[in-house]
């Protein structure tokens, strides 16, 4: 049937987008690759040392993986044999190894190109394993999410990571111009429209041609765009961001780091930036409380106050104007001093707790409602601080056997500067006391 439309001349008058016209046919005109494609780059010497091995591309939607792949078989004349995990499963993969061997035994090698490898479970992908050992397939796995996390150790073992990196505006406005080249004409925005452009597409290639086309067929004759037409004809790609994967993780970890690290600006560009990707609110309420405690704890006792108190003013208002309420605990949490003291003294404890098993406390501390506790020393010889000299005994709480611990050492910082002003005062009297 293909050969018919060929025959026929329709292969050739069918519609092409305009990213598949411009996909590139040498290894060094991919773009914004030069790490990898470019003269020193890793993909360059691993061709120039007749050498390839079992790769992982990881990187974003839109940034030449699969481009890069077909090169690569070209340049090492590969057979090039596309597969996705989407769409396939054990039963084709092994009648793709089966092909491979035969066409091994001819002579020729196979470069299993596998996009979105990080679909297949863990079984289907033990199945790579031994005919990438024994050479029947050169693997190449496309992912958009972290190997570490979605692969198994004994696949990545068995091939090297090549990150592929979004594309800078610089990038993305190079593959605008060969466009306009292809098309034979600029597209027709202003600077500023074309500046909104080159952010719109987000470090991804592929989505700049689409825009660009849909550009191409909206304006009128001599029609330019200004940066708020383009906004309407376009509307807006969503940003790379899936709330069950990497986007959601790198983001939240950015905004939890620049709390902790005390930079307000910074945490409320990431707040804002999982907003608009569609973020659940009430999620990032509940982290905030979760830095409350971790990250200033009693340094700043307000802090889980606050937090607490942002979530219940978002449950109250809804959106859009609750989430001010979490905005501003943002930049509470941020310019709060900051403490882990109780974070490490509750992980302490914990282990403490743990290791040391079922210990049983001081009898002294005990209370004694029979008369047979009471003949066994249950309370005898307990203290009751309030009758004491600054309202504290200084007795000893811990099981003998475990002797007196320390957990909590709080820092010079806040509120905990209070806390350990106090915490030295009764260790002093606990020593006087000798306790």
């Amino acid at each position: 049937m293909d050969n018919l439309f060929a025959a026929a001349g329709l292969e050739k008058a069918a519609p092409r987008p305009l990213a598949d016209r411009l996909r590139p046919q040498k290894l060094d005109e991919v773009a914004g690759q030069d790490h990898l494609t470019g003269p020193d780059g890793t993909l360059t010497r691993l061709i120039a040392s007749g050498s390839l091995g079992s790769l992982i591309f990881w990187g974003p939607p839109g940034t030449g993986k699969t481009t890069t792949a077909r090169l690569l078989a070209h340049e090492t004349t590969l057979h090039f044999e596309p597969i996705s995990a989407i769409f396939s499963g054990v039963a084709e993969l092994k009648k793709v190894f089966e092909t491979a061997r035969g066409r091994r035994a001819a002579g020729q090698g196979t470069l299993l190109f596998v996009d979105e490898i990080h679909r297949f479970n863990r079984a289907q992908q033990d199945a790579f394993l031994p005919v990438m050992e024994d050479g029947t397939i050169t693997l190449i796995g496309a992912t958009t999410e972290n190997p570490s996390f979605e692969l198994n150790a004994a696949l990545l073992s068995r091939a090297r990571i090549l990150t592929f990196k979004s594309l800078d505006e610089a990038a993305i406005d190079r593959l605008l111009h060969r466009a306009e080249e292809i098309e034979g004409k600029p597209l027709p925005l202003d600077q500023d429209a074309r500046a909104a452009l080159l952010a719109m597409a987000d470090g991804d290639g592929r989505a700049s041609l689409t825009l660009a086309e849909e550009i191409w067929r909206s304006a009128k004759p001599n029609e330019i765009f200004d940066a708020a037409t383009l906004a309407e004809i376009v509307q807006r790609r969503a940003p790379i961001y899936d709330k069950r994967e990497d986007g959601h993780y790198n983001l939240i970890s950015a905004l939890h780091k620049s709390v902790r690290g005390s930079d307000p600006d910074a945490a409320l560009y990431y707040f804002a930036r999982m907003l608009d990707a569609g973020e659940t609110p009430l999620f990032l309420a509940r982290r905030l409380v979760r830095m409350a405690v971790e990250d200033i704890g009693l340094a700043d006792p307000q802090a889980l106050v606050i937090a607490n108190a942002a979530k219940d003013a978002f449950d109250f208002l809804g959106s859009p104007e609750g989430e001010l309420a979490l905005a501003q605990a943002v930049v509470y949490l941020a310019t709060a001093p900051k403490s882990n003291a109780l974070y490490v003294a509750y992980k302490g404890v914990v282990r403490t707790a743990k290791d040391a098993g079922s210990l049983m406390p001081p009898k002294t501390i005990l209370n004694a409602p029979t008369k047979l506790m009471v003949s066994e020393g249950y309370g005898q010889g307990y203290r009751y601080d309030h009758d004491e000299p600054d309202a504290f005994s200084g007795q000893n709480y811990f099981p003998e056997k475990l002797g007196r611990k320390t957990f909590y050492e709080p820092v010079e910082r806040g509120f905990e500067r209070d806390i350990k002003k106090r915490l030295e005062y009764w260790a002093k009297l606990r020593k006087e006391r000798g306790e």
